[in-house]
This record gives C-alpha cells, structure tokens and sequence, in this order.
C-alpha cells in the first residue's frame, strides 16, 4: 500500500472517531440545563460544520491523482487542526 492510501485510512479511521464523539456530545446536550442547552448547541453546530468540512477534504483527496496529492495533503493536515482544536475546546465546555 502507497503512502497516500495509508494516510487516506488514518484520516478516515480519524472521521469516524470524530463522528462518533459528535454523536455522544449531542447526546450530552440533551441532558444540559436550559441555558447551557443553547451555548452547547451552537458549539456542537460549528464542530458539526467542522467535520462537513473535513469529510470535504476527504473526499477531495480521494479524487487526487497521485501527482498533486501533496498540495491537497496541505490543505488537509490545515482542516484536521483546526477539527482538533474545535473538539478540544468543545469538550473542555462540556466538562465545565
């Protein structure tokens, strides 16, 4: 297996941790009182929107050739960051 087939299975195994987290944050949000329920629910809308995104991305490296893979990579690693970073701070204010 090529390099670009190995790192398109990290990011996917990636997405599904990141939807399944998404899923149980939702979940959480439920069971918050009324005025956390609506910050809650808009950090879980931008983290949503966040992982659109990064599904974007993935099915934009899937249609790469293998030619110009690195300059979507990029753009890629960019879109994970800021997807951990959102979770990172989203979980600290389910925490809290």
């Amino acid at each position: 297996m090529n390099e670009k087939e190995l790192y398109k299975q990290k990011l996917k195994a990636q997405m599904y941790d990141w939807q399944t987290n998404l899923a149980g944050l939702k979940a959480k949000v439920g069971g918050a009182s009324m005025g956390a329920k609506l910050e809650l629910n808009q950090l879980v809308m931008e983290l949503d929107n966040k992982v659109a995104e990064g599904r974007a991305k993935l099915a934009e490296l899937d249609s790469t050739s293998d030619e110009s893979w690195d300059m979507v990579k990029a753009g890629v690693e960019t879109v994970w960051e800021g997807i951990t970073t959102a979770f990172d701070a989203v979980s600290l204010k389910f925490e809290s």
